[in-house]
């Protein structure tokens, strides 16, 4: 659960700090107050894009610090150590800054990470549930994502086994596809590709010998300047100066004296082992002078070649490996074109069977999700009675069609759509086309409810899903979130008295303005300041005996439903 938040210099927020608890946490404040600047910096705890636009007016950078108690389940573990980080105690910190130049960093427990692991790490922490939420219930893709997360293990870990069977399948389709195009374009890839491996083949390319004819081509185009020096540095060693006839007489005058003084017989032993190397390298000099011959058509025969094989390195590969890789490709490729009915054969026996197991596994999935949706719908009926809702009718309905049975997509042969009937006598019908915004908030809060555990993480956040109910559905909504809380960490941004009532800790969120800034500040409320806010909310700007007076009732009666959920 989220332990702490810190913001600072984010939207109109200067600087806050926020400590949270276990249960139950309602924010509510006059609208603009900043509640969804809240939430939005939550979101971006959780792996949201950050935006300069976010950061506040005149600041350098926006930072947002949020400190977790967390027992990471098997999937955080891995991740965690995938990305090499570690829990310190059974804390984690998470950190965001976003600059006002559009640059942002993410850090986890002070690591650098990137956007898309903070976003995987705070898939495990917070859900956030909005108004936006609402727009999934009308995506029909996501009611067969639904139903799949609540199968639970075996429905995902064969759906797993299903999507890579799938992927084979379609890059087999791709592959005759590919050879089933036009003849006259096979032919012409035909010819292009034999044109290609006969230029490289017939270049006889040796791996290293570009160096090497780099090197000889210098060499060569330079003999002139090669001699001259090489004849200089001869004769200053063997040729007039005679510079090793010097070496040899003072290696005799040593040699003279080497019995008196040992350390002048070290001397002339090291004198002598230069004297040899000394005349080994004349040697060498001497025979290089010799064969050194400036040879003006093997120059043109080496430059010639490389240029050859740099046409062949512009064309396939920037290095000879490069082409060799390259020829292997166009190779294999070739040969499957030339053998392309065997090759299509034995593609449509592969094809064939993959389709025939993905027919398995896609039957097989069926049966799990129907049996999932059974259940799924009878847990919805459940919850929607506990909202209010008790005569609706909740189904999952599979489109079945005379193309059921064959059919594959990606995610298996079903195509299912949420439909509920909301009064008795009423036929059932797609859910995005009859619920209304009050019935939308309650179907998304009982899915939420039913999945708080499938999903195992520990903190909720409602951001005004109450919105479009009243009275006694109000009511209902405040207990189901209470309920929720009894089990994991929730924070509920609501404008309703009914739900901020039920709450175990109460913030408020108000604006503050001067001639030349505007503030977002919270504060946790003790009993007399929650009294308040609770009448306000009641009665509207005016506070009133008679409020404050309500107020104090729903939250003693409050009190009393929370002993008995």
């Amino acid at each position: 659960m989220i332990r702490q938040l810190s913001i600072r210099h984010f939207a109109i927020i200067e600087e806050l700090h926020i400590d949270f608890s276990h249960g139950f946490h309602a924010l509510t404040g006059e609208t603009g107050a900043g509640k969804s600047i809240l939430i939005d910096a939550l979101g971006l705890v959780m792996g949201g894009r950050a935006s300069a636009d976010f950061v506040r007016h005149g600041k350098e950078k926006a930072e947002i610090e949020a400190v977790f108690d967390c027992e990471p389940s098997e999937q955080l573990s891995a991740l965690f150590e995938e990305q090499g980080l570690e829990l310190e105690e059974g804390s984690l910190w998470i950190r965001r800054e976003m600059m006002a130049n559009g640059k942002s960093s993410c850090r986890v427990n002070g690591r650098l990470v990137t956007l898309g692991t903070l976003k995987q790490i705070g898939s495990h922490l917070i859900d956030i549930h909005g108004q936006h939420e609402y727009q999934k219930l009308n995506q029909i893709d996501m009611h067969l994502e639904w139903i799949d997360q609540y199968g639970g293990n075996e429905l995902l870990t064969t759906r797993t086994e299903y999507q890579e069977n799938y992927e084979k399948y379609i890059q087999i389709e791709r592959k005759l596809a590919k050879l089933n195009q036009d003849e006259r374009e096979w032919v012409q890839r035909i010819d292009l590709l034999e044109y290609q491996l006969r230029e490289i083949q017939d270049t006889q390319l040796i791996l290293g010998e570009d160096d090497e004819l780099e090197t000889e081509c210098r060499k060569l185009a330079n003999t002139e300047k090669l001699m001259t020096h090489v004849s200089r540095s001869y004769r200053c060693l063997y040729g007039e100066q005679r510079g090793l006839d010097f070496l040899y007489q003072a290696s005799s005058e040593l040699a003279s004296v080497a019995d008196i003084d040992p350390k002048l017989q070290v001397l002339h032993e090291q004198l002598l082992s230069v004297t040899d190397q000394l005349d080994e390298m004349i040697r060498e000099m001497s025979h290089y002078q010799d064969v050194l011959d400036f040879d003006p058509k093997r120059l043109a025969e080496a430059q010639e070649r490389a240029h050859h094989i740099g046409q062949l390195k512009r064309k396939y590969g920037e290095t000879i490996p490069d082409i060799f890789t390259y020829q292997e490709m166009i190779s294999s490729e070739l040969s499957e074109l030339l053998n392309r009915d065997e090759y299509r054969d034995d593609l449509e026996k592969n094809r064939d069977e993959y389709k025939e197991k993905l027919l398995v596994l896609a039957s097989h999935i069926t049966q799990l999700r129907k049996k999932a949706a059974g259940k799924l719908e009878v847990e919805m009926e459940r919850e929607l009675g506990d909202l209010h809702m008790r005569s609706t009718l909740f189904r999952v309905h599979f489109n079945e069609d005379e193309n059921s049975q064959t059919r594959l997509t990606g995610t298996g042969q079903d195509v299912v759509e949420f439909q509920i009937a909301p009064n008795l006598g009423e036929p059932l019908r797609p859910l995005a086309k009859i619920a209304s915004g009050g019935e939308m908030s309650r179907i998304m809060l009982a899915l939420t409810c039913i999945f708080a555990d499938v999903s195992q993480v520990d903190t909720l956040i409602f951001d005004e899903v109450d919105t479009g109910v009243s009275g006694r559905a109000a009511q209902a909504i405040a207990e189901k979130i209470a309920y929720i809380a009894r089990r994991c960490q929730v924070l509920c941004v609501t404008h309703l008295p009914q739900v901020a009532c039920m709450a175990d800790h109460h913030y408020g969120i108000s604006k503050q303005s001067s001639e030349t800034s505007t503030r977002t500040k919270i504060n946790r409320l003790d009993h007399s300041d929650r009294v308040l806010e609770l009448a306000r909310m009641l009665g509207g700007v005016e506070v009133t005996d008679k409020t404050k007076d309500h107020a104090m009732e729903m939250i003693r009666l409050a009190n009393v439903v929370k002993e008995k959920i």
